[in-house]
C-alpha cells in the first residue's frame, strides 16, 4: 500500500514538476509523504508505468502534442545522422516524458569525432558531452554525447563504438537493455 502511495506522488511529481531523474522523483515523494528516508522505493519500471499513465490521464493535448514532436524531431534526427546507423532509445518510445525531456539516439562510429565533423560540415551547432552506461555483466562505461537543438525538441547522440551495436547498455527506467528503434520503426510509432 506504501509503495503505490510512493508511485503515484512519484509521478504525479515527476510530470508536474518536469523532472527527468526517477529517483529524485521517489525522494521527493517520501519527503512529501512524510515517510522516513530508509523506506523501500519502488523500482524504476513501477514509476515508468505510472508516469505513463499519469500523463495520459493528466497530460492532455500538451503532452500528446509534446510526444508527437519528439518522435517526429526523432525522424529527422534519425534521417540526418543515416551513415552512424542511429537508433532512438528512451522516453520518446515509452512515453514516459516531460517537457523537460529531450529526444534519445545512439549512433555507431568507431571514430567518434567523425560525427562531430558531420554536424559542422551541415553548419549545425552542438556541444559536447558525456553519460554513464551500465552493462547487463555490470561493467560501467563513460559514452560521449552530441547534443544539438532540433526544430521543437533537443536532440542527445551517444557514440557507441561499432561493435556495441548489437550490445545495448541497461536502460535504468526498467532495468533492461535499451530498445533500441531504427527509423521505420519510429516511423509506424507516428
Amino acid at each position: 500500500m506504501i509503495r503505490s502511495g510512493i508511485v503515484e506522488e512519484a509521478a504525479r511529481l515527476f510530470c508536474e514538476e518536469q523532472l527527468t531523474d526517477y529517483r529524485q522523483a521517489k525522494l521527493k515523494a517520501l519527503e512529501r509523504l512524510g515517510l522516513p528516508p530508509r523506506t523501500a522505493l519502488p523500482d524504476n519500471a513501477q514509476l515508468q508505468q505510472a508516469v505513463i499513465a499519469y500523463q495520459q490521464v493528466f497530460g492532455g493535448e500538451a503532452y500528446r502534442v509534446q510526444l508527437r514532436q519528439m518522435r517526429e524531431t526523432a525522424v529527422q534526427a534519425l534521417k540526418l545522422l543515416a551513415p552512424f546507423a542511429p537508433r532512438l532509445v528512451g522516453g520518446a518510445i515509452s512515453g514516459a516524458v516531460t517537457a523537460a525531456h529531450r529526444v534519445q539516439i545512439h549512433a555507431f562510429c568507431d571514430q567518434p569525432e567523425l560525427i562531430d565533423v558531420f554536424l559542422i560540415e551541415r553548419k549545425l551547432a552542438f556541444e559536447q558531452d558525456q553519460r554513464r552506461y551500465r552493462y547487463p555483466d555490470g561493467r560501467e562505461e563513460t559514452i560521449g554525447l552530441v547534443r544539438f537543438e532540433g526544430r521543437t525538441q533537443g536532440v542527445d547522440v551517444a557514440v557507441f563504438s561499432d561493435e556495441d551495436r548489437r550490445r545495448a547498455p541497461i536502460n535504468p527506467a526498467d532495468g533492461l537493455p535499451y530498445k533500441r528503434l531504427d527509423l521505420t520503426a519510429v516511423e509506424r510509432l507516428l
